[in-house]
C-alpha cells in the first residue's frame, strides 16, 4: 500500500494544467512526511554511481561542484545539493512516483532531490521539461514567470543555465505536501525560507531530432537499408551540374522508405523509449535463481519488484513483446496479459501473473529478468 495518495482528480489536472499552465495545489499530499532522511539523501551523494550536485551562493558568485560530494566544510547557509534519479537509488523514495503513474512511464524521467539550506537555491531559470515539485519539510519561497521567447540569459556560472529576472504570475510560499506544477518554458526561481526538502518528479518528452538520430543508430546498428541508388533509366543530360528534381524526390523517397516497416519503427520505438538516461543500481542475482525457486516463491503468495527506474514498455496490440532497458524479449502470444503485468505494475505475485506462470516460456523469461537483477524479490 502506497502512502502518498494524491488529493486531487489527476483527470481534471491534465484537461486544465498539463503542458498549459503553472499551478501551486495546496495540500497536494495530506500529512506529507519525506521518504528519505537528510542524511540519507547526502550518503547518496556521496556515491561515484549516483549523479549529484552542490551548488553554492556567496553574494553574486556561485560555486558548482559535482559529486560525488563531499560535506566537510559547507558554509552556514545559501547552499543545497541535488540528487538526480533518486528513485534509482532509495526505495522509500521511489513510492513518490508511482502517484504519477496516471502518465505514461514512458514520459516519465526521473525524482530529483534537493536539500537547500536557508536561502540555498539555483537561481532563476527555464527547464524544457515538465515538473511536478513536492515540497517536503521545511518552506520554500517559488516565484513562476509567463512564458516568453524573449528571456537574458545571464552566465553567472557555465554550469547553470541561469535568466535575468521576471515578473512573477505565481508568488508563493509552499508548505509540507504542496505541489507546484511547471510546464516547459516557464523560467522559475525557488529559495529555501528555512533547511528544507523539495521533491521533483519530472517528465521528459524526446525531441525530434533526438528520435531522428536514435532511428539511424537502430537502421546502421540493424543493417537495415544498405542499398544503393538505382536508376537504369537515367536519361542523358546538357547540364551535368544539375541535380534534377525527379531525382532529388528519388533519393528522398528511399530514405522516407526506410520509415515504412511498421514492425521495425515499433521495435526500435520500443528500445529507444525503454533506455534509461540514469545509471540503474543493477546487482544481479547471485547465486542465480532456478526457474523452480522462481516458481515456488510466488507460490508461497511472495512478491517481485521492478527494479526503480527499470523502463519496461510494450505495444498494446502487441503485448506479449516486452522492451525492458533498451532490450527487445519475445513471448508466446498466450502470455500476453503476463507480460503486459510486468510494465504496468511495480510488483507482480501470483494473483497477477495467475496460470501464465506454468507456461515454461513465461517462467524462463522471468527468472531471467531476476538474475538480470531487474526484478527482485520483496523482503
Amino acid at each position: 500500500m502506497n502512502m502518498y495518495q494524491l488529493t486531487f482528480s489527476f483527470e481534471e489536472f491534465l484537461a486544465e494544467f498539463w503542458q498549459k499552465k503553472p499551478v501551486v495545489i495546496k495540500g497536494g499530499f495530506k500529512d506529507f512526511v519525506d521518504p528519505i532522511s537528510p542524511d540519507e539523501l547526502a550518503g547518496l551523494a556521496m556515491e561515484e554511481d549516483v549523479d549529484s550536485r552542490y551548488i553554492a551562493r556567496n553574494g553574486e558568485e556561485w560555486d558548482v561542484r559535482h559529486g560525488p560530494l563531499s560535506f566537510d566544510n559547507t558554509p552556514e547557509d545559501h547552499w543545497s545539493f541535488i540528487v538526480q534519479a533518486a528513485n534509482h537509488w532509495h526505495e522509500g523514495a521511489a513510492r513518490l512516483v508511482t502517484p504519477f503513474r496516471q502518465l505514461p512511464n514512458w514520459l516519465f524521467d526521473d525524482l530529483m532531490i534537493s536539500y537547500s539550506t536557508p536561502s540555498g537555491g539555483v537561481g532563476p531559470h527555464i527547464d524544457q521539461y515538465d515538473v511536478f515539485i513536492i515540497q517536503g519539510s521545511g518552506k520554500r519561497h517559488w516565484r513562476v514567470g509567463p512564458k516568453k521567447d524573449d528571456y537574458e540569459e545571464e552566465l553567472r556560472h557555465p554550469a547553470l543555465r541561469q535568466i535575468k529576472g521576471f515578473e512573477p504570475i505565481i508568488d508563493e510560499v509552499m508548505e509540507p505536501g504542496d505541489i507546484l506544477y511547471i510546464p516547459p518554458g516557464f523560467p522559475h526561481d525557488g529559495y529555501a525560507i528555512e533547511t528544507s526538502m523539495s521533491f521533483s518528479v519530472g517528465f521528459r518528452s524526446p525531441k525530434k531530432q533526438e528520435l531522428l538520430s536514435s532511428f539511424a543508430d537502430f537502421i546502421i546498428s540493424n543493417d537495415i537499408g544498405d542499398v544503393h541508388y538505382h536508376n537504369p533509366s537515367i536519361p542523358a543530360r546538357q547540364n551535368s551540374g544539375a541535380i534534377l528534381a525527379a531525382e532529388c524526390n528519388d533519393l528522398e523517397a528511399m530514405m522516407r522508405s526506410l520509415l515504412d516497416h511498421p514492425d521495425l519503427m515499433k521495435q526500435w520505438m520500443g528500445e529507444h523509449l525503454s533506455h534509461s538516461r540514469h545509471e540503474l543500481d543493477i546487482i544481479s542475482s547471485e547465486p542465480p535463481w532456478q526457474k523452480n525457486e522462481t516458481y515456488q516463491f510466488l507460490e508461497d503468495g511472495e512478491e517481485f519488484k521492478r527494479l526503480g527506474g527499470l523502463r519496461a514498455f510494450y505495444h498494446p496490440e502487441q503485448p506479449n513483446v516486452l522492451y525492458i532497458n533498451g532490450e527487445k524479449f519475445e513471448l508466446p502470444e498466450e502470455c500476453a496479459e503476463a507480460a503486459k503485468c510486468l510494465c504496468d505494475e511495480e510488483q507482480v505475485n501470483l494473483s497477477l501473473i495467475g496460470k501464465q506462470l506454468d507456461h515454461p516460456a513465461f517462467l524462463a523469461m522471468l527468472t531471467q529478468l531476476i538474475n538480470m537483477g531487474y526484478w527482485y524479490p520483496v523482503e
